[in-house]
């Protein structure tokens, strides 16, 4: 509009001239005639501007009037520029009408007019302001033109300004950009290239005629320090190779461009980085581009550069760097090595790293690609190998995806927006997800391909005193620990939204390759992936993907997988022997040839494995394959088809077998056995013919560990069928415990097997005891034939047992089978029955055992007579040193003189009592306990000869005491020194309290006997107070110190013995010398030794032992030692107990205290006449109601008779 009032309307009184040319007469009465031109023609600038631009009026005026402008221009060059110049925007939009008209015009003369025109113009006008108008309007026009035909007059136009204006090709350069454009057109690429390349052979970049080629001017530009010039050339030569980088990238090689284009890199500019880094991406799709060594150069500006953008926010910037540097590691030929020091090689990884931690997802994602072709082995051969900054590249692309993979979707949850946005992110992760186990695929690889490299398995700089973190060994433990806590349940996470078979496949040759990579360790990674459902896994894989022809990538990786997974697992069984490697080749070709044909899904292979038809051998091989893989999955708790189903068809496979007369591998027919042990509960039996198959099949096997299983049910499945359990019993018992590995020991203790919770295993077989008795048989032969370890074993599950299932009567059947055993080893091996067998120790002990278990009086039969006649044999037959016979023997001998009826005991002494080899035994038994008196092992607490000392004296003062109750015939004497006992008990050194207790009970027999056994001599030494003889006085007061201080050891066994032994003393002293009786009974010291006793705690007044040593010193009438009044205090106390809380034993000492202060008269106050009387009632009727307590016990593996030790 301004152009318009600018071009008023002409004045009205104008005049026409024939000169004139009045090119729109409508109009032109309205234009200023300032416009007009003063020579001919007369031509109107205002009317030219109206009519050339309209549509309407025809090329053929439009290109009169502006010839006629060119004519004047030509003649009168002068008046046009003033003319034009009057108004510099009528200039300008001048300007632009004509090259409006020289755009749209397609007549060629046209437009020649026009350029003529424009140029002649701008010359003429010399108008800075429309020089740029001019070269902004090209711009515009070559930006949008399609193809270069379009833009020929415009390029036409320009030349000629060029020409007539030398200064303006920098400028086009520089602010437009020309040559870049022109390089859009493959034309003139091709035109301008062309000029100066030989096809074929490119030696020079210089043409024939010795012109400057294109790539040498784009290297001046480039050279220059005007950062426009470098960044207008790095255009250029990315525009040329867009059209074809393989037919000329040659030309800007040979021109050494690709050297300062990496120069460039360390700029500052991002415009210029960025360029340089889109020139060189195309540049290196040239292999030229690495031959002449470019990437070895300019790697390290690269990384420099990596590093510098990182530090910026221009994502766009990253993405490119980090795609260049991708490509230049993927393409990099491996006999060139790019990286020529680890230096450079860990910062590389360093740059790496801190772009896979980017929170731009699509720059992570570039760098996790970067960081896959990274991951190479000619990359990181420069020693020392960075396996440091590799691990800690390695950390933080899985910590990116594991992030992105827990990352919440940010999205509408409802409509078809919401969906379509979650399969977009769930696409992005899992690309993300696949690029990350590339990556770390190549990693693995490079593990293993380093394994062969002496050289990389540490560095060699590190000092050897420094801990090796650096080194291929803890590298490849990082990965298989990363794989198993990172990559794993990752890919179960994406496993559970969508399966990708790519993806899949390159996550299964991980797993295979970290069994290479870290071979100490692949067993255990092979059970946790069994025990994870990986076989489960790894079949439906197959059998959804590789049932055809596609995916033969995914399905050698599934079976690559599942062969080494399952050769790990059979090599290195659990519970298990390993097999031969004959059997383990012979396996291995067979998964070999198996598993590729294996795509079937569960039921479908149970099915094929139920096949009763005839089987060739291919299919016979699929169903081995089908069968160790169920093997294997069961053994690991993965159970994923029908387990009903499956004992069916084993049933139905092993009959196949005996049909056709084949002869199953060892590892074939475990796998059968235990996969229909597992599955028995969920069927019937199994017929008659397939356990006839199994037996068939179980003799032609060398042994049976070769197909042994250990596991509950196994056990079961043998001993439940009569046909397998009385051919193969004993082996699978014997198997059982030779594999079980329960706590044994824990298991022994007698306090903590009724607490104990039952294993599964042990609960299995408890069971099957229960439910077949006569399997106790068996296992009394493996206890005598099998190893010690096993043998122990075996003991401890029989002592639990009859622990815990006293009601189940054993003993017989025990007893009958272990005379047995004893009458043929002793007929074997003679005088010598301790070197017969290492185990003989154990049965004993289950014998004693057995015998304890009975709480009872137990009348014995004949078996018994017999197996006690053999037990004393054998003892005789062994010398004190064969302490584990003698001490479970010595048991069995002292409860068959206690746990059985009068009767009983009597035969059990004469039996005894006639064997002249075991008399002399316990004589040259009880002799160590003082002859070894430098050897404290045979009298220490808790050890095994100070217990069969415990037995001995036990074992001989019971057989005195019945010889001399009874009158037995004596067929050998026992002697020993009597000063010997009563200074073993008078001068007690560090001495189990059991064995002194022992020794007190000896003592007390022989003492009660007044010394006068048959059996037993005790032979003085020096004088002897005849009054006393066989003791002297001095020994009397020695053994009454020695009891008192044995007594305020505070043992309540001891104490038992030692008032028992003080009694019979007393006794044996009042027969002999009331006076000296009651001079003993009265010695001052026997106060101190009451009133330590009573203080011990509170009611201590209620043990028995204090109430008998009271009793004891109230008979004696030692009213210094308890007097009068302190009785009375005792009875008021004990008249406010309750008595019927109170033990039998307390309840008797209690009774006879009472007595015994109601005989000799000592209560002061008569009123507790009555109350004395009615408690003596009370005491009488509570010891007969109370319920007799066991009175067999086993302390510290010896037998003792509580009864025996009190009374």
């Amino acid at each position: 509009m301004a152009v318009r009032r600018s071009l008023a309307a002409c004045s009205s009184g104008l005049r026409k001239d024939e000169d004139a040319v009045p090119v729109q007469e409508r109009a032109h009465c309205r234009h200023d005639p300032r416009w007009q031109l003063p020579v001919s023609p007369r031509l109107c600038l205002a009317c030219m501007l109206e009519l050339l631009p309209e549509p309407a009026v025809s090329l053929v005026r439009k290109k009169h009037m502006v010839s006629c402008f060119q004519d004047v221009l030509l003649r009168h060059a002068s008046l046009v520029t003033q003319l034009v110049a009057q108004d510099e925007r009528v200039c300008i939009h001048f300007v632009n009408v004509l090259f409006g008209l020289l755009c749209n015009v397609e007549d060629g003369s046209g437009s020649d007019l026009c350029i003529e025109v424009l140029v002649q113009l701008t010359m003429q006008l010399k108008l800075e302001q429309i020089i740029h108008c001019l070269l902004d309007e090209c711009h515009k026009q070559l930006c949008n033109m399609p193809s270069m035909q379009g833009s020929l007059a415009i390029l036409t136009l320009l030349g000629k300004l060029v020409d007539a204006i030398p200064v303006l090709a920098d400028e086009l350069v520089k602010e437009h950009g020309l040559l870049r454009h022109l390089l859009k057109y493959d034309l003139f690429v091709s035109v301008i290239m062309n000029k100066f390349m030989l096809a074929g052979n490119v030696e020079s970049v210089e043409g024939s005629s010795g012109d400057i080629s294109l790539p040498l001017v784009l290297k001046k530009f480039l050279l220059s320090r005007d950062e426009c010039l470098q960044v207008a050339s790095t255009h250029c030569i990315t525009s040329v190779l867009v059209h074809s980088p393989g037919k000329h990238a040659s030309a800007f090689i040979h021109a050494d461009i690709p050297e300062f284009v990496f120069e460039h890199l360390s700029s500052s500019s991002e415009v210029l980085v960025w360029s340089s880094y889109n020139c060189l991406i195309l540049l290196v799709e040239e292999p030229l581009f690495f031959s002449k060594c470019h990437t070895v150069y300019g790697i390290e500006a690269v990384v420099r550069s990596l590093e510098g953008s990182l530090k910026m926010t221009n994502t766009e910037l990253h993405k490119q760097g980090l795609l260049l540097f991708a490509e230049i590691l993927t393409r990099q030929p491996e006999e060139i090595r790019l990286f020529t020091s680890s230096a450079m090689c860990r910062d590389a990884a360093r740059a790496l790293q801190e772009a896979v931690s980017s929170p731009v997802l699509e720059v992570a994602a570039e760098a996790v690609k970067a960081t896959a072709a990274f991951l190479r082995k000619d990359h990181q051969s420069a020693p020392p190998v960075q396996y440091t900054a590799l691990r800690a590249l390695l950390e933080a692309m899985l910590s990116r995806c594991v992030e992105l993979s827990q990352t919440p979707l940010s999205m509408r949850t409802l409509g078809h927006a919401g969906s379509r946005e979650s399969e977009k992110a769930n696409l992005r992760r899992g690309k993300f997800l696949l690029s990350t186990l590339e990556g770390f695929r190549n990693a693995c690889r490079l593990a293993v391909e380093f394994q062969g490299e002496p050289s990389a398995q540490e560095n060699p700089f590190t000092a050897p005193s420094a801990k090796k973190e650096d080194t291929l060994e803890a590298f490849s433990e990082f990965l298989l620990s990363a794989c198993d806590s990172l990559c794993i349940p990752m890919v179960m996470r994406y496993l559970e939204q969508t399966t990708h078979p790519g993806l899949m496949e390159i996550f299964l040759s991980i797993l295979h390759s970290l069994f290479v990579i870290v071979p100490h360790m692949k067993d255990k990674f092979s059970k946790k992936l069994a025990a994870s459902s990986f076989i489960r896994l790894t079949l439906e894989l197959k059998a959804r993907f590789c049932s055809g022809p596609s995916h033969s990538a995914l399905n050698q990786a599934c079976s690559s997988f599942l062969y080494c997974m399952c050769l790990n697992l059979l090599s290195a069984p659990e519970k298990t022997r390993p097999p031969s490697s004959e059997e383990l080749s012979a396996v291995s070709e067979l998964l070999q040839q198996g598993l590729l044909q294996i795509s079937s899904r569960g039921p479908e292979s149970l099915a094929f494995l139920s096949d009763c038809q005839y089987v060739e051998g291919a299919a016979r091989q699929r169903q081995y394959c089908i069968l160790l893989l169920f093997y294997l999955a069961y053994i690991h708790e993965d159970r994923f088809v029908s387990e009903a189903q499956l004992f069916v068809a084993v049933q139905r496979f092993l009959l196949s077998l005996q049909d056709q007369g084949e002869r199953p591998l060892p590892v074939v027919l475990r796998a059968s056995i235990y996969l229909l042990a597992i599955c028995q509960d969920k069927g019937s039996a199994l017929d008659e013919a397939v356990v006839s198959a199994i037996r068939k099949f179980l003799e032609d096997i060398s042994d049976l560990h070769l197909v042994y299983t250990h596991h509950p049910v196994l056990l079961s499945f043998f001993l439940l069928y009569p046909e397998l359990m009385s051919r193969f019993g004993h082996r699978v018992l014997e198997l059982w415990f030779s594999w079980e590995h329960s706590s044994f020991e824990e298991l022994d203790d007698v306090s903590s097997a009724r607490q104990f919770s039952l294993p599964a295993s042990f609960a299995a077989l408890f069971q099957i005891l229960r439910s077949s008795p006569s399997i106790l048989l068996i296992l009394l032969d493996l206890i005598y034939s099998s190893p010690v370890d096993v043998s122990r074993k075996v003991l401890v599950i029989l002592r639990m047992f009859l622990r815990r299932n006293e009601d189940i009567p054993v003993g017989g059947l025990i007893q009958g089978h272990f005379l047995f055993i004893l009458q043929h080893l002793l007929g074997e091996h003679g005088t010598s029955p301790s070197e017969a067998s290492g185990n003989l120790a154990l049965l004993l002990s289950l014998l004693s055992l057995v015998q304890l278990r009975n709480k009872s009086e137990q009348e014995l039969d004949s078996m018994a007579m017999k197996l006690l006649h053999q037990v004393s044999k054998l003892c005789g037959q062994c010398s004190p040193v064969d302490v584990d016979i003698l001490q479970p023997s010595f048991n069995f001998l002292y409860w068959s003189l206690h746990q059985t009826t009068p009767n009983s005991q009597k035969r059990a002494a004469a039996v005894l009592l006639s064997s002249t080899t075991l008399i002399e035994l316990l004589e040259k038994t009880l002799v160590l306990t003082w002859a070894d008196a430098a050897s404290p092992a045979w009298t220490e607490g808790g050890s095994p000869k100070s217990a069969l000392l415990c037995s001995a004296w036990l074992l001989t003062a019971s057989l005195s005491a019945q010889q001399h109750e009874g009158g037995l015939q004596v067929h050998q004497t026992l002697s020993m020194e009597l000063d010997q006992v009563v200074k073993t008990l008078s001068f007690p050194r560090k001495r189990a309290a059991l064995l002194s207790a022992s020794i007190l009970c000896f003592l007390r027999t022989a003492l009660r006997q007044c010394f006068s056994s048959a059996l037993v001599a005790l032979v003085p030494s020096g004088s002897s107070s005849t009054i006393l003889a066989p003791l002297g006085m001095s020994q009397v007061l020695h053994l009454v110190v020695g009891l008192q201080n044995l007594w305020v050891q505070k043992d309540p066994l001891l104490s038992q013995a030692c008032i028992g032994c003080l009694e019979a003393l007393l006794d044996f002293l009042h027969a002999r010398s009331p006076d000296i009786a009651l001079h003993v009974a009265s010695q001052p010291w026997h106060r101190f030794l009451l009133s330590t006793l009573l203080d011990a705690g509170d009611k201590a007044f209620l043990r028995p032992e204090i109430l008998r040593l009271m009793t004891l010193f109230l008979q004696y009438r030692s009213s210094n030692i308890l007097s009068n009044e302190e009785v009375g205090h005792l009875l008021q106390d004990m008249a406010l107990t309750d008595l019927s809380a109170l033990p039998d034993t307390t309840l008797q000492a209690l009774h006879s205290f009472f007595q015994q202060v109601r005989r000799v008269g000592l209560l002061a106050d008569h009123s507790m006449v009555p109350t004395l009387q009615a408690s003596l009632e009370g005491l009488s009727s509570l010891s007969s109601a109370q319920p007799r307590l066991q009175d067999m016990l086993c302390l510290g593996g010896v037998a003792v008779s509580l009864s025996h030790i009190r009374n």
